[in-house]
């Protein structure tokens, strides 16, 4: 994991913390906080994400969604972006691209809960199709400059601030 700051030491630690106090962190009782996967998507050339209108959310993120039990949180990430996109993206790296925490309000009779979103870093062309699914509104290709216009939130803005030090030290 790209580790930049204080926010990613907090969230590795926490992270931990989860994997040993819940009995089912894979899964996706709201009783429970839980890991989710995601997928920033970025075209070849780095300067563009591929971003989704999140239908219950009201807002722009990556792709991304619940593990249902399964502890490949790559694969899950993965499975998602496909899902949600209909790109089959190419996973640039098996490391953990960033740890976002944030918190889910309380749904009917779901309490608030955690999730503990684990992101990977992908690659798809901006030229392929798109076909999403009810779970969004919409999906944009966002040029990374753009990005505060679209999500301002922080947990989207980080690829901004991670991708130019991944490229680094992947040495791309």
């Amino acid at each position: 994991m790209v580790l930049r700051d204080a926010r990613d030491r907090e969230n590795r630690a926490a992270l931990a913390a989860l994997l040993d106090r819940v009995p089912d962190p894979y899964g996706r009782d709201p009783r429970h906080d839980h890991v989710t996967g995601s997928g920033f998507v970025v075209s070849p050339c780095r300067g563009f994400t591929l971003l989704m209108h999140h239908a219950k959310l009201g807002r722009w993120l990556q792709p991304g969604g619940h593990c249902d039990g399964d502890a490949d949180i790559a694969g899950v990430a993965a499975r998602e972006v496909f899902e949600e996109t209909g790109l089959r993206a190419r996973l640039l790296s098996d490391g953990l691209f960033d740890i976002d925490i944030h918190q889910i309000p309380a749904r009917g009779d779901a309490p608030a809960h955690f999730h503990y979103d684990l992101r990977f870093l992908f690659e798809a062309d901006p030229a392929k199709p798109l076909l999403g699914n009810e779970e969004s509104h919409d999906l944009h290709w966002v040029a990374l400059d753009d990005l505060p216009r679209y999500a301002p939130q922080r947990s989207v803005c980080v690829l901004r601030e991670k991708l130019p030090l991944w490229r680094a030290e992947s040495g791309e």
